[in-house]
């Protein structure tokens, strides 16, 4: 696709225009790093283009700083404050649980991830914003805690011109099959193949 310009352009009748402003779908998966960041990226050009903004963090752990989190609550504060850009929301899901699901149930924890997800349902039928972020949310669908056909079935759904991206490995086959755009990051090298733990600026 060199220059922007597609390869081909379907018979649909649409207009470019109208081809342009669809909405879209979008899927970072794969074992390499940098799928959160991505979409963290997208969503800093939605705020910029004025787009409501909500960020639906799945597994991290409430407890875990993420650097993106501090840097958009600034960038909501600031959209209050001046009216730049536009209004931003971060959410955690349930009590922040980590990869490990060490604290709480099983049970809690797919409860959890399910009362999160049908509020996001709740919300794209609201229109309530325009870009959304669901962090890691491949896992709960991996896990069986949230129905993946529910979950394609409400995407495909959804009014309006609402952006979605999802992120977390493993993304299943049915969710890769109705996303527009589909990222895997395939892992070449990391730090930790050297026994180098996370670090500042570059994990959080």
């Amino acid at each position: 696709m060199p220059k922007g310009v597609p390869e081909t352009v379907p018979d649909d009748g649409l207009t470019t225009r109208q081809r342009r402003n669809q909405p879209v779908l979008a899927v970072h998966t794969g074992p390499g790093k940098g799928k959160s960041t991505a979409a963290f990226g997208m969503a800093l050009r939605a705020w910029n283009q004025g787009f409501d903004l909500a960020v639906f963090q799945f597994v991290k752990s409430a407890k875990w700083k993420v650097g993106e989190e501090a840097v958009f609550r600034e960038l909501g504060r600031l959209h209050e404050e001046t009216g730049s850009g536009a209004p931003v929301q971060w959410h955690k899901m349930g009590e922040g649980w980590s990869w490990s699901r060490k604290a709480g149930t099983e049970t809690d924890h797919a409860a959890a991830a399910l009362a999160g997800w049908r509020e996001i349902a709740r919300r794209l039928q609201a229109e309530e914003h325009r870009f959304y972020v669901l962090d890691e949310f491949t896992y709960p669908l991996k896990w069986g805690w949230v129905e993946v056909d529910e979950v394609v079935e409400t995407l495909r759904q959804r009014p309006g011109n609402q952006h979605v991206v999802i992120t977390g490995r493993d993304a299943p086959a049915a969710l890769i099959e109705s996303a527009d755009l589909v990222t895997e990051m395939t892992k070449v090298r990391h730090p930790m193949d050297a026994g180098r733990k996370g670090q500042r600026g570059i994990e959080w």
